[in-house]
């Protein structure tokens, strides 16, 4: 048992590392394309904190642990919503921009939604995976024309990712943080797989729960420092960007290597990624920001949801 939860705690710590390393080197990157805070929060910092979700569930769909695979999906939409956004917001009011509350919380809902269609037979097939990964092509390429038109772009914080590091060592960290994610992901889930089957807990509440949360850290260390240094915009975009990657993207990938079945997945995660989606269009229109009392509820309500898995 001790082994198990040493090799669970150095995947972590692996992930944390190889997304921080993955995260700084893509942004200095994506910075000298000009893109805003918002929009490089929405793709390259979103993509980036969602690859150890990425990782992780293909190589679970690998192993034959689809409902690992598919438990880290949606337990990692879950707690990015609920803890992550909420925690940013208890820590100061975020503002919230236009765009956000007219396309990026619409397109994510809408995503969530796709995700329950597919889900309809039990099984998302790798056709369904071809349509995934299609979408997240056809996301990315408008966000970034979209992006391209601003004519004014805000610089990301540099407590983040400083635009002035070097072309070499952004591309040393983006080739570091891959190879911290892969090994971190492969320690990841043996220790959980062996841990469930210790405990005798199905793999998809240990997917929703252990791996999930473990996974989400790097989008919880990148927005609650987004939180303290102001950068709202970088929070926000991040875990709704960071949502619609898993399901499009990660989700994707994962069913094209192998078929994902639904398995343990209870209604009740759905509906409650679903509902955490939608409620959250209603608390960001209201003055256009996020209260610390509205991160109060969203923390309240996973605290509510994580009550629901309690043997």
């Amino acid at each position: 048992m001790l082994l198990t939860l040493l090799t669970l705690l150095g995947g972590l710590i692996l992930l944390v590392l190889g997304a921080e390393g993955l995260v700084r080197g893509s942004v200095g990157l994506a910075l000298r394309l000009g893109l805003s805070a918002l929009v490089i929060g929405l793709t390259v910092v979103a993509f980036g904190t969602s690859s150890p979700e990425l990782v992780v569930s293909v190589r679970a769909a690998m192993a034959g642990e689809s409902a690992l695979a598919l438990g880290n999906i949606v337990g990692s939409n879950i707690a990015n919503i609920a803890l992550i956004l909420g925690l940013s917001a208890l820590i100061r009011p975020i503002q919230v921009q236009l765009q956000v509350i007219r396309r990026e919380i619409p397109v994510m809902i809408a995503v969530t939604l796709l995700l329950g269609a597919l889900l309809l037979d039990g099984v998302i097939g790798r056709l369904d995976g071809l349509v995934l990964v299609l979408g997240i092509v056809a996301y990315t390429g408008v966000a970034y024309r979209l992006a391209r038109r601003e004519a004014a772009a805000t610089a990301f914080d540099e407590a983040i990712a400083p635009a002035a590091r070097p072309l070499w060592a952004s591309v040393t960290l983006v080739l570091a943080g891959l190879g911290g994610l892969l090994l971190g992901a492969q320690l990841l889930v043996r220790g959980a797989v062996t841990l469930a089957e210790a405990l005798g807990i199905s793999r998809a509440v240990i997917g929703l729960t252990v791996v999930a949360v473990g996974t989400s850290l790097p989008e919880l260390a990148t927005s609650v420092v987004a939180a303290f240094k102001r950068e709202g915009d970088v929070s926000i975009g991040n875990v709704v960007g960071s949502n619609i990657f898993n399901i499009l993207c990660i989700l994707g990938v994962a069913a094209l290597v192998h078929p994902v079945e639904a398995g343990a997945l209870r209604t009740t995660d759905f509906l409650v990624m679903l509902a955490l989606s939608v409620l959250v269009l209603p608390l960001m229109h209201t003055g256009f920001r996020l209260n610390r009392w509205e991160g109060a509820l969203l923390l309240a309500g996973y605290v509510a949801y994580l009550t629901t898995m309690w043997p």
